[in-house]
């Protein structure tokens, strides 16, 4: 396989993961709820043909989010796939403990009500509009604070959360 295609796998497999989940297609005549290779349109062949040797044996859930991811990837525009290939790249760039304390967090995320994450989401998009000197003062009075004042911190924030809140 090709490093371009191995790339192109690699940023379906995170666009996959990254993006929101899509409802879940019937593949009936597959029996495994995903779908078989000849299954595939011909453009879905196509950019997931590194796979095709050995489609068939994986697993249900991942030929799906591959088949997701593929369907994504086709409907991006250039910035937005650009968008992918660099944080994909971040993402390589991280330690393995680094990225299962993402996955992690991610996933208590998921297990939110639908109001706090949407909270969470607006608090993000204000903290990306300030200015970046802003936003650099705010991390940094963050790392001067002790882990006993980010918890009392966190506690006066959000009360409403239980101790077993990511923090």
């Amino acid at each position: 396989m090709n490093r371009g295609r191995r790339k192109l796998c690699r940023w379906l497999l995170v666009l996959a993961v990254c993006a929101a989940p899509l409802p879940a297609l019937s593949f009936a005549a597959s029996g495994s709820g995903a779908p078989r290779w000849d299954q595939l349109s011909p453009r879905e062949r196509e950019i997931l043909r590194p796979f095709a040797g050995r489609w068939d044996r994986l697993p249900a859930e991942r030929r799906e989010r591959l088949r997701r991811g593929a369907e994504r990837w086709e409907h991006l525009s250039p910035q937005q796939r650009e968008r992918v290939r660099q944080r994909f790249r971040r993402w390589r760039e991280l330690s393995p403990a680094q990225r299962e304390r993402i996955r992690r967090r991610f996933e208590e995320f998921r297990r939110l009500p639908p109001a706090d994450q949407e909270r969470i989401r607006r608090r993000y998009q204000w903290f990306r509009s300030l200015p970046p000197e802003r936003r650099r003062e705010l991390r940094e009075r963050w790392r001067r604070l002790s882990p006993q004042q980010r918890r009392e911190f966190l506690q006066r924030r959000r009360p409403h959360f239980g101790a077993g809140h990511p923090r």
